[in-house]
């Protein structure tokens, strides 16, 4: 099915936040509250270094969606601790006239209580119902891919924050696989990762996070990438200063 417009266009900041606390003090949302950001209508890869701020931006346009901040869909909301920014309660999403208003949040370090959300709730389901799937039988990697299974289902606007952490080579694999048929479908993706090999999916758009703010680039010039071909061709020149 085809979309006018994608479910985010636009992301601002709209009230005011103190510029010295947290997490204004993190460059890439500092300039996100300065500029805004417009969002590819197909996958958007936020990818950076630990503390950069790509979490803490996913994780707000997801709640400023209306997504459970601990993953999940806008339908059920849980929540084990409250631990969010105050970014989301102070983003204004464009959202695209006419476009679907279904979304998930992917969440990596928060899905196990979101499985037991999940479970809990089938459990007050009537005699005969049909149940979900049981996350907590699988493995962690087969769990997320089951999430990408049923709920990567249909258009709609999917936040992802380091889906990777589960999965392994062939999983990253089966993880482009699926969010390609999410784009194909009329969704739109918007994810943080440190994975190489998710962000060579062909067509995303690549930001790049770090001291310098936010900054568009390609995979070839991502500072994730050259680390990473560099260490695969000689690793213990890395290792050694490690180890010693």
């Amino acid at each position: 099915m085809d979309f006018d417009q994608p479910p985010v266009v636009r992301v601002d900041v709209e009230s005011s936040l103190s510029r010295d606390t947290w997490p204004m003090t993190i460059p890439a949302v500092a300039q996100l509250a300065r500029e805004g950001l417009e969002l590819s209508p197909f996958v958007t890869f936020l990818v950076g270094e630990n503390g950069s701020g790509k979490s803490t931006i996913v994780e707000a346009v997801a709640a400023a969606y209306g997504l459970s901040p601990e993953g999940g869909s806008a339908q059920g909301h849980h929540s084990t601790r409250v631990s969010e920014s105050p970014l989301g309660d102070a983003l204004r999403l464009q959202r695209g006239l006419g476009a679907p208003r279904w979304g998930f949040f992917l969440r990596a370090e928060t899905m196990h209580g979101w499985y037991t959300f999940y479970e809990d709730a089938g459990q007050s389901l009537p005699p005969g119902a049909p149940r979900g799937p049981r996350y907590h039988e699988m493995s962690h990697g087969e769990s997320f891919l089951e999430v990408l299974r049923t709920r990567f289902d249909s258009p709609g606007f999917y936040c992802l924050d380091e889906p990777e952490a589960a999965l392994s080579f062939s999983s990253t694999l089966a993880l482009i696989g699926a969010l390609g048929r999410v784009v194909e479908s009329g969704g739109q993706v918007l994810c943080a990762t440190h994975s190489p090999v998710l962000a060579a999916m062909p067509g995303a758009t690549i930001l790049e996070v770090g001291d310098w703010g936010v900054r568009r680039t390609t995979w070839q010039e991502l500072e994730l990438v050259e680390h990473w071909r560099a260490y695969l061709e000689a690793p213990r020149r890395y290792l050694r200063h490690v180890l010693d």
